[in-house]
C-alpha cells in the first residue's frame, strides 16, 4: 500500500517499467518479426545485414530509453493542485488546480490488471491541450498507480468543497454587474458624442 503525502513527490510503481517492456516485446513480435523473418529467409545476405543494423540499433535504443523515461516521471499532490513531470529530452511539466478538476477516471488494461496497476485520467473544466487538440478526454494521466482507487478518493476529496473555477471567476452580484454595464454604456455614449462632434 502506498501512502501519498501532500507536498511530497511520488513516482509510478515499478510495474510501469515492466509494462513498457511488455509493450516493447509485443511490438517486436507484431510489428517487426512479421516482416523481418521473411526478409531473413528470402533476401540476399547483404540486404539482410543492411536492414538488420538499423533495426537492431532502434531496438537497443528503446531498451536504453525505457528506464530513462520511467526515471523522469513524477507526480506531486499539493494543497491546491496536482503537479506532474516527465520527459527525457523534451521535459513536460503541468499543474492542475483542484478547483478545475471535474472527474477522475480509472483506466486499466488487461496487462496492467495482471501487473496490479492502473492509470488515473484527470478531466478538467474548460481545458484544451494545444498538443492534443480540442475536446480531449483528460488533461493528464497519472500512470502506474498501485492503489489507484485510494489515490482517486484522495484527489476527489480534495476537489470536494472547492468552488469550481467558473464560480470563483464570476462571484459578482447582479447589482455589481449592472453597475459595470451602466458605466460601460456611459463610456460608449461619451465616445459616440466625441465622434459626432468632429
Amino acid at each position: 500500500m502506498v501512502n501519498w503525502r501532500i507536498g511530497e513527490e511520488f513516482k509510478p510503481a515499478k510495474q510501469l517499467k515492466t509494462l513498457y517492456y511488455i509493450y516493447f516485446v509485443i511490438t517486436i513480435i507484431f510489428a517487426v518479426l512479421i516482416w523481418y523473418i521473411p526478409v531473413v529467409i528470402f533476401a540476399p545476405l547483404i540486404a539482410t545485414v543492411i536492414i538488420s543494423i538499423p533495426v537492431l540499433l532502434v531496438l537497443l535504443f528503446t531498451l536504453y530509453w525505457i528506464p530513462k523515461f520511467y526515471g523522469t516521471i513524477s507526480y506531486k499532490l499539493d494543497d491546491e493542485e496536482i503537479e506532474w513531470r516527465r520527459g527525457v529530452w523534451f521535459k513536460n511539466t503541468g499543474i492542475i488546480p483542484y478547483n478545475r478538476i471535474t472527474n477522475v477516471d480509472i483506466a486499466q488494461g488487461p496487462i496492467s490488471r495482471m501487473l496490479d496497476i492502473g492509470s488515473l485520467k484527470i478531466q478538467t473544466a474548460g481545458y484544451s491541450n494545444p498538443n492534443q487538440g480540442w475536446g480531449t478526454s483528460s488533461e493528464i494521466t497519472i500512470d502506474g498507480v498501485e492503489d489507484f482507487e485510494e489515490l482517486r478518493h484522495i484527489i476527489m476529496d480534495r476537489v470536494k468543497g472547492r468552488k469550481p473555477v467558473a464560480v470563483q471567476t464570476f462571484e459578482e452580484t447582479p447589482q455589481d454587474v449592472q453597475g459595470k454595464i451602466l458605466a460601460e454604456l456611459v463610456e460608449i455614449k461619451k465616445l459616440l458624442q466625441k465622434i459626432s462632434e468632429k
